[in-house]
This record gives structure tokens, sequence and C-alpha cells, in this order.
């Protein structure tokens, strides 16, 4: 890890951090506190995906439903609108949206070999905008003048790495650069961001193994062809196993990567001086298990 110790952690002029773990467990909010600070480069995964990666793919798939209205084929065909997406840290609806998810067309579903095409794009997205996070860390300082940064991940990060390679390329290339946080909750956060995923689902990437399992076990469940499946209910099916997929996932990136702080200790921080101890009493946590 780059800061060995506490107080090489307080002691670092340019203090660099990278947060992962599920969605809704405050990576987001303890970014907007750092970077509310003024001296803190909030640097957002999900965002970088949305406009530096799939940004075409987005506005493109938006055309396409546009082409099927008479009015709006017309104009479009005349360069006489333009359509984009409005993508912003508060608002990543859109890559969501884009994603889809799989099932009856008639239901706003996505035939399950387009639904794969699509989980691939952002595998690929997420992975070039992790790595973008060295270059991001030179632009803050070199550009902006800031000395600190975050990167704030999104909760499929765990997806596409080995956490026990000690080789793995993500990994060793984050771990460089930054200090790796999980925001790690307990089992009540874990229902409670179920209820709350129940009430409002959205879109996830999936490991392609687990996306497979998932969907033949789901049609085999319920006796079904993937035309007639309801895309809502096999998004609300699968996100108490993603949870559990996830999690063991999460905990052997902490233990061989980074530090692992509760998100209750998270949503404990008020300010840049909270975050700097929390970290600090963390990296001690940690050497004293070691």
């Amino acid at each position: 890890m780059i800061y060995g110790s506490a107080q090489e952690w307080r002691d670092a002029p340019r203090k660099k951090v990278l947060f992962f773990g599920m969605s809704g467990l405050g990576k987001t909010y303890v970014s907007n506190i750092l970077r509310d600070a003024g001296n803190w480069f909030h640097y957002s995964i999900d965002y970088r995906i949305g406009t530096r990666y799939m940004g075409e793919f987005i506005a493109d798939n938006a055309k396409a439903e546009a082409m099927k209205v008479p009015f709006l084929r017309d104009l479009l065909m005349t360069d006489s609108i333009y359509i984009g997406s409005n993508i912003s840290f508060e608002n990543l609806k859109p890559v969501a949206s884009y994603l889809g998810t799989p099932g009856d067309p008639a239901k706003g579903g996505l035939d399950i070999a387009e639904y794969r095409r699509r989980q691939d794009q952002f595998r690929h997205a997420e992975i070039y905008a992790l790595l973008d996070t060295e270059y991001f860390i030179d632009r803050a300082e070199r550009l902006y003048g800031y000395p600190h940064f975050i990167c704030d991940t999104g909760g499929s990060i765990c997806e596409w790495v080995n956490p026990d390679n000690p080789e793995d390329p993500i990994l060793k290339n984050l771990s460089q650069h930054t200090l790796m946080i999980w925001i790690k909750g307990d089992e009540a956060h874990t229902e409670k961001l179920i209820r709350r995923f129940d009430r409002d689902p959205k879109p996830m990437a999936y490991q392609s193994e687990l996306l497979t399992r998932m969907w033949d076990d789901y049609l085999s469940l319920k006796d079904l062809s993937p035309d007639s499946v309801d895309p809502q209910a096999f998004l609300r099916w699968t996100y108490a196993q993603a949870l559990a997929h996830r999690q063991p996932r999460y905990a052997a990136m902490a233990e061989n990567w980074g530090i692992t702080v509760t998100a209750d200790q998270m949503g404990s921080v008020r300010d840049a001086a909270d975050f700097d101890d929390l970290i600090a009493n963390a990296l001690e946590a940690r050497s004293a298990q070691t």
C-alpha cells in the first residue's frame, strides 16, 4: 500500500484514495464531502464511463429510438435536432438505461444476446476508466492544482478483477497510485439495500459466467421462455445473488490490496479531518493484525 502506517497517511502531502463497495454505502457521500472541502479532486468512474467510453453508444441508442418516430426521424435526417445524454455526477441514469435488462420486449426488455453485448461494452468501458485513474491523478494536480484525489468506483469493479492474483493488472495498477478502501456493510445494510433496490431497481453489470447462471436458473425456476421474462422481476431476483457474489470478492480485495472501513464509520464523516482520522485508524488496525 502507498501508505504503510497511520503516520505516513497523516504526513502525506498528497492523499490519494480509491473507494470500492456496493452502491449505497457511502462512496459518493464522502467523495462529495471531500470535494466540497476544496482541495480534493473527485474522479467518478461511472461518470467517466458514461462520457468518455459509452457516450456514443448511449446517444446512438436514443437516436435509434427517435428514428422510429416519423416526425423525429425527419428532423434527425436533416440534422435539425441534436440528441445526447445529459449525464452528471448526480444523474448517471443514461448509463443504466442503456445497459437495460433482458426479457419481454413489450415490457422494455432486451434480447439476451443484445443484453450480453451491452454488458461486454460496459466491462471494457469500466476497465478503461479504472486504468485512467493514474492519468487523472496527474491531471488533477497539473491542471487544477488539487493536492488530494478520490477515485469513486462503481459497485462492479470486483467483477473484472482477481483479488487473489498478485499480478492482477487492474488492482496492481490502482494500488500503486491509490490507497484502496473497502466500505463494508453489515447484514442490516444489506437488507436495506435490497429493500431500496426492490422499490427502484436499476440495471447492473455482472461477470458473464454469473449472468449465464442466473439467467438459466431464472428461466428454469419460473418455467419461462426468454422473451416472456418480466425484466424488472428478473432484475429484482438477481440483486440479492449479486450482493452475495460480490461480498467475498470485496473482502479479498481489501485483505490483499487495501483497508476496510464500515459503512457506519463512513456515514459518521462530516469533514476532511474526520476522514483523515478514520483512515489513520483503519491503517493502525490493519498494522495491528499483521
